[in-house]
């Protein structure tokens, strides 16, 4: 004879056995989509006058999925400073798996060899989240400074022997040089590649294609810039934050890290929107977003509150128009949001 105890937690164990079954049969609640406004907002996309691709996906499902001016979806793109966000990634894994200490950690520590004897005593303060968020302090590689930078015999010692214009940890000085300096320090510190740590780590679980992008005078691969992608394949590393770091049930990034590179550090002085690790931070159509930014308009929106990814690729070449064309983006993203209601 049961016992009222044992009689209780069978009892319990049944309805918990009937509530997973029932939640199982449930399908999840769907977003109210306006297929109207949302296929408006992508035409106005396509004018835009630089605009290559735009892929939306809502709950993992892309329902647009577009090309203009002779580029599609499944051709690799330059993502430019976009890179900067999957430089981002890497490190959150590297951390994970004890390849980096730390965001607190110095990055000479990781560089090692690479590092200059004559340096600023200063740059042993610099730390691998101070370079994630562009406070490193020192004199911007990116700008009028960016062909001096690329032309030198040696990317990592001219990036470290730039002179300081503020305190590490101050204010945003964005400079490509910071995420070339992470590419050589995980490249150091896990004796591997950029490339194949980024194939390894990213590519394989996302079943994304990686092609060899540009190098250094030393073969470090470029932490940063001219990297190649196609839309589809950002659009899974997009699916990848906004899934909290599991992809198609794999846990592939910590969710904490996606948390840490999603808070504010920093402030953009160029577009007025707040920083964090590799990642843009702003409001549009009234909801949280996080975007990564690459010169010429490749763009990689997140909007964990209409469970949205959505992708565009623009041509990489100048002109940009810099901060004016990304607000004129913003305001389609802003219509693309607004069509898929919560």
């Amino acid at each position: 004879m049961f016992n009222p105890q044992a009689r209780l937690a069978l009892r319990r164990a049944t309805l918990t056995a009937l509530f997973t079954t029932l939640a199982a049969l449930i399908p999840p609640a769907t977003a109210a989509i306006d297929r109207n406004a949302l296929d408006a907002a992508a035409t106005r996309a396509g004018e835009l006058p630089r605009t290559h691709t735009l892929l939306v996906a809502v709950d993992g499902e892309t329902l647009v999925e577009r090309g203009w001016r002779g580029h599609a979806p499944d051709e690799t793109a330059n993502i430019k400073s976009l890179s900067k966000t999957l430089i981002s990634a890497l490190v959150g894994v590297a951390i994970e798996r004890g390849v980096v200490q730390d965001v607190d950690q110095p990055v000479v520590e990781l560089l090692d060899g690479r590092v200059p004897a004559d340096i600023d005593p200063r740059v042993e303060t610099i730390s691998v989240g101070n370079l994630l968020s562009m406070q490193a302090g020192l004199e911007r590689t990116s700008g009028a400074n960016y062909g001096g930078w690329v032309a030198s015999d040696n990317w990592v010692r001219d990036a470290l022997t730039r002179p300081f214009v503020a305190e590490p940890g101050g204010r945003m000085l964005y400079s490509t040089g910071n995420s070339h300096l992470l590419s050589a320090a995980l490249t150091e510190a896990s004796g591997r590649s950029t490339l194949a740590l980024m194939r390894d780590w990213l590519g394989e679980p996302l079943d994304i294609a990686i092609p060899p992008w540009t190098r250094d005078p030393q073969g470090i691969y470029f932490g940063g810039n001219e990297m190649g992608l196609t839309p589809r394949a950002l659009l899974r590393v997009g699916e990848l934050y906004r899934q909290g770091g599991e992809y198609t049930g794999e846990r592939v990034l910590p969710a904490e890290w996606i948390e840490r590179s999603w808070q504010p550090r920093t402030r953009s002085h160029f577009n007025q929107d707040d920083y964090g690790y590799g990642w843009f931070i702003t409001r549009l159509a009234d909801v949280p977003v996080y975007y990564g930014w690459g010169y010429g308009g490749q763009l990689l929106f997140v909007v964990p509150e209409r469970a949205m990814t959505i992708v565009m690729t623009a041509d990489p070449t100048p002109p940009s128009n810099g901060s004016d064309y990304l607000d004129r983006v913003k305001d389609v993203i802003d219509a693309l949001i607004e069509a898929v209601d919560s």
